[in-house]
Parts: structure tokens; C-alpha cells; sequence
């Protein structure tokens, strides 16, 4: 049986691959995986345009941090071990942004599941790579692991993330079993007016990487009344690089001229729309907003829509806080939905 330690080494050497990937080292010791990666990204832009080299290497980037021995030890040895090697789970993977269910699987394998991968059809070009080179590093580990793009069996319990319509869906079909079931979630941003320059362009990487398709991209902001947008806007310069996409600047297009034709207010910037709007979601190329007079009002707004924030990025001490510039970067131990992924499959 492979020692838990070993696991660990298997995803650190993983990390160091995402690392080579990413600064283009061309001393690397995985020579052959770097270039073979190198060719799965440029599949993954034909196969899905959202998916960029720019987005996909800040997944790979973002996980070569995480990655590490220690980071990956300090969080899994807290918990209590037991032998789940017998034990299945399946995964039902999003595809919103590259390699988004990458955590579930991290958790699954470090825990020696037996796991069924149920990819996206939006996301189906480098997990099975990331299965080809863990197997060279761990022969045999692949019989452990399979993909399904048929009706899932043969599990004991199940991670499900998908949209609105699919968690009903899920609900369904999957009431029998152990499971965690996930939606649509948005995350927001609370802003006081005296946010720094620096600290409003680390707000505008978390609102437009991975072109804000991300459920901790953020989709709205509540700002105090009469702020002005001014700097919100000049923070947004830099990320020009978004009117590249077609899909982007076609649903701006689309949303703008729906907007107009609907005589709605709103400002944009050539390639952003800021719109003020009740509701959490902003489509892509948007961003809504809503005032708040006080700061208990903004703490009210996230209480009462808590079920649907993955994280608000302020510098207020609210629930769910994380840093500006920080969203799309969460720990080993950030759970989507605050549902504790590890907790989950030692109970089974």
C-alpha cells in the first residue's frame, strides 16, 4: 500500500511539473511532460476559447504554490487517518475556469480513494494528463482512477459542482448517497472609498481573471453612496488584454445592446459594464453594484445572501473575508461552499 508520505512527494513533484510549465524552465527535469503540456494547452484554447494560456497557466501557477510538502503535510496530517483504500467516491467536475475540480481530486487521492472522474465537456484535455504523469510516478495508480462520460455507478458517495439547473439534477439522482452537492455561488467585494491604488488593482485581477467566470471571480461590489468610480476604472486599464477574446467582447456586445435597447443606465469602459443591479450574478463582461449607507447594511446584504457567496474580498472585518487580490487564490484548507471536503470523505 502507498504511504500517505509518498502521496504527499507524488503532488509535490506535481507542483514542481505546474512550476517548469509556467517559468518555461528548459532545464527541467520533466522535460517530456513540460512540452507535452505545453501541446494540451494550446488543445484546451481550441477546445474551449475561455480556456487561454494566460488562464490556464495562472491554474498551473496558482497550484505549483500550493503544491508544496509542507503546505500539502501541515493540512492533511490534521486530520485523522484511516485506510479508504477499498472506499469509491465520484467527482462531477464544473468546467467553468481550467481545472476547477482539481481540489476534490487532491483530497480523494490523498485520502486513497478509488475515484470516478466525471469531467465537463469544457475541461476534458488536461486532467488525463495529470492521471499519465502521477502514474509514472506511482505505477499502477491509474487503476484506481476512472473517467466516465456515461451514467455514473459503482460509488459510494459523490462531489457534484455544477449550475443551478444541474444541483436539481443532482438532487435527484443522487439522494440515495453520501454526498456534496454544489451550485451557482458568486463573490463580492465591500469597498469603504478609501482603498489604495494598489489595493484596487489587486480588486480588479479578482474581478476579471479568468474573465470573471470563476465562483470567486467577483460579480458585484457595494460601495458607500456618492462614491465615485474613477479609480475603480483606471484600476481596470491593465486588463485591456480581455477585448482579445471574441467570446468576451461578444457577450459585452450582447449585454451592452440589451442594456441600451432597455433604456438602463450604466457605465462601461469599452470592454466593462458597471451596472447597479439587486442580484449577486453579473453576466460576463459585467459588473453590478449597490450602495449601502452603513456597514451593518453591507453586513445585512452578506448575511442574507450568505447561501450564495464563496467569498467577499474587503478590508472590513465581514464574513467570509478574504484579501483583495486574493479570491482566486484560496488555500488547501478553503473548502468550496465552506463544506469540508476532507471531513466529508473520512466519514464514509
Amino acid at each position: 500500500m502507498v504511504t500517505l508520505s509518498k502521496r504527499i512527494n507524488v503532488f509535490h513533484q506535481l507542483g514542481d511539473l505546474f512550476k517548469d510549465i509556467c517559468e518555461k524552465n528548459d532545464n527541467s527535469q520533466y522535460t517530456y511532460w513540460v512540452d507535452l503540456f505545453n501541446k494540451k494547452v494550446l488543445e484546451s484554447f481550441h477546445h474551449n476559447n475561455w480556456f487561454d494560456k494566460k488562464n490556464i497557466y495562472l491554474s498551473l501557477r496558482t497550484w505549483s504554490l500550493l503544491l508544496r510538502e509542507k503546505n500539502i503535510s501541515e493540512w492533511i496530517l490534521k486530520y485523522d487517518q484511516k485506510d479508504c483504500s477499498k472506499s469509491r467516491v465520484a467527482i462531477i467536475m464544473a468546467g467553468n475556469i481550467p481545472l476547477v475540480g482539481f481540489h476534490d481530486f487532491l483530497c480523494a487521492s490523498l485520502l486513497n480513494f478509488k475515484i470516478i472522474i466525471k469531467m465537463s465537456s469544457h475541461d476534458k484535455v488536461l486532467f488525463p494528463s495529470i492521471i499519465d504523469f502521477i502514474e509514472t510516478l506511482l505505477p499502477g495508480y491509474k487503476k484506481n482512477i476512472k473517467f466516465s462520460n456515461r451514467n455514473l455507478k459503482n460509488f459510494d458517495c459523490i462531489i457534484a459542482t455544477g449550475s443551478d439547473n444541474s444541483f436539481k439534477y443532482f438532487k435527484y439522482y443522487f439522494n440515495k448517497y453520501p454526498s456534496i452537492l454544489r451550485k451557482n455561488r458568486h463573490s463580492i467585494a465591500v469597498l469603504s472609498g478609501d482603498e489604495t491604488k494598489e489595493e484596487l488593482d489587486l480588486l480588479s485581477n479578482d474581478i476579471f481573471n479568468y474573465y470573471g467566470l470563476g465562483c470567486r471571480s467577483i460579480s458585484k461590489i457595494l460601495v458607500p453612496k456618492n462614491y465615485s468610480f474613477d479609480n475603480l476604472f483606471r484600476s481596470f486599464l491593465k486588463h485591456k488584454y480581455v477585448m482579445e477574446n471574441n467570446c468576451y467582447m461578444n457577450n459585452y456586445d450582447y449585454n451592452k445592446a440589451v442594456y441600451l435597447m432597455s433604456d438602463l443606465n450604466f457605465l462601461e469602459n469599452g470592454f466593462k459594464i458597471l451596472k447597479k443591479d439587486k442580484k449577486i450574478g453579473s453576466p460576463i463582461a459585467c459588473l453590478f453594484y449597490e450602495n449601502y449607507d452603513d456597514i451593518k447594511m453591507a453586513k445585512n446584504y452578506i448575511e442574507n445572501n450568505l447561501h450564495k457567496i464563496q467569498c467577499v474580498a474587503t478590508n472590513f472585518d465581514l464574513k467570509n473575508k478574504v484579501l483583495f487580490g486574493s479570491t482566486q487564490n484560496p488555500k488547501l484548507n478553503d473548502y468550496a461552499d465552506n463544506i469540508n471536503t476532507i471531513d466529508f470523505l473520512l466519514k464514509i
